[in-house]
């Protein structure tokens, strides 16, 4: 039976969830009403939601924020400078992942927050801990801290997500991604001295620098009289 994340109803309408909680409001989400986007947005979001991008993201609006309408636009900067992303009340939306399957978003929540809190969690970050060396540990810490760097933006009164609350997720998406990236940019360095080292090479050796040609011409060769 196919399982489709990221998609609901509120009512008898359907709804793609954009956030399943509102930072500094985890009782509230963001929605889009499907049915009422334009074909060349409707097409676009729904091929992101139905394809890996989608699928593999906590929340669809990371996946949207690297997907694009058929005239190239971020579909999720569409969404917001239309109007189109909308704050409801997550005990009102019913996730409905197949055609068998319904749950409400706030319970829904409540399990995955769990989950992601439960003891399988802390100890594969123990593992990880004991297992990488002390630069990789502190990126590990950093990557867990990213979320707590840059303080949430709430979404306005009217239910449409402010300017702010857009490049704050934005911002946050960016230091995950540089903390990563130094991660695995630390850990490259451990496996290359460590190459180097059951090869018997200094990991200090620096590349040979090529000798600077000298500007100028080439002095005249002397005739011996």
């Amino acid at each position: 039976m196919s399982f489709l994340r990221h998609v609901g109803k509120m009512g008898d309408r359907k709804v793609a969830i954009i956030f399943r909680e509102v930072p500094n409001e985890p009782h509230m989400a963001l929605v889009t009403y499907t049915e009422t986007l334009n074909s060349h947005i409707h097409d676009a979001m729904m091929q992101c939601i139905e394809g890996q991008i989608g699928q593999s993201s906590e929340n669809l609006a990371d996946a949207l924020n690297r997907s694009y309408t058929k005239d190239g636009k971020i579909i999720l900067q569409v969404l917001h400078a239309e109007g189109l992303l909308k704050k409801v009340q997550t005990s009102q939306v019913i996730v409905t992942p197949n055609t068998t399957t319904k749950i409400k978003l706030d319970e829904l929540n409540k399990i995955l927050n769990e989950m992601q809190q439960g003891e399988q969690a802390v100890k594969r970050m123990a593992e990880i801990d004991s297992t990488v060396g002390e630069n990789q540990v502190d990126i590990a810490k950093q990557i867990r801290n990213t979320n707590k760097q840059v303080p949430p933006v709430a979404a306005a009164a009217d239910g449409l997500l402010a300017d702010n609350a857009i490049a704050n997720n934005l911002l946050q998406q960016a230091q995950r991604m540089q903390a990563e990236a130094q991660g695995l940019l630390a850990e490259s360095k451990r496996l290359q001295d460590e190459a180097n080292s059951m090869l018997g090479m200094s990991t200090t050796t620096q590349p040979t620098q090529p000798t600077a040609k000298k500007r100028g011409r080439p002095a005249k060769a002397t005739t011996a009289v």
